[in-house]
């Protein structure tokens, strides 16, 4: 019962930072809002497992994941405001100025994936669920990876029409969540 008031408070500042997206189930942030759920889910049922056996190699690959998520949003995040130029939004449009870039960013860690923050929670997600799987976990590591998955997809498309020819050329030559890889 603990577990779910703790992620039912949780949930309540991802519902308001979703807000915007929540009506608008087009946008890259509808499914990005089931993303964040199932990974704060993934937290809340692993954590009493975080440091137990710790080195034992499920444990160990899950700290790896956990560090290349928090090396992917710090490094993206301080990309796109240093290198992003701002681009205000409307007031009732799904996005947030926060979000939203003039100019697309291709250097760092940009240079190889298209989505380092999604990335992150990705490797959030699976480094979590490595702490303890299960079944239920590994049904919340999928609907965290589908709902990245179709967020990714969403923005893309959104960024073809704000960056035309330039986005297409940088996705030809870049991955999607993992270098070299995926």
């Amino acid at each position: 019962m603990a577990r779910l008031a703790i992620f039912i408070a949780l949930s309540v500042p991802i519902i308001w930072v979703s807000r915007r997206s929540l009506s608008h189930p087009r946008s890259h942030g509808f499914p990005r809002f089931f993303a964040f759920e199932a990974v704060l889910a993934l937290l809340i049922l692993t954590v009493p497992y975080w440091l137990r056996e710790p080195f034992r190699a499920p444990q160990l690959a899950s700290w790896v994941f956990l560090c290349v998520s928090g090396l992917f949003v710090a490094w993206g995040f301080v990309l796109l405001r240093r290198l992003g130029g701002f681009r205000p939004s409307a007031e009732m449009t799904p996005e947030y100025g926060w979000e939203e870039t003039g100019r697309l960013v291709t250097a760092g860690v940009y240079r190889y994936i298209r989505h380092p923050m999604y990335s992150s929670v990705f490797f959030l997600a699976w480094g979590a669920l490595l702490k303890r799987v299960t079944i239920g976990t590994l049904a919340l590591g999928a609907v965290a990876t589908l709902s990245l998955i179709v967020t990714a997809k969403s923005e893309e498309a959104e960024n073809l029409k704000r960056f035309g020819t330039e986005y297409l050329e940088y996705m030809k030559r870049t991955h999607r969540f993992v270098p070299f890889l995926f």
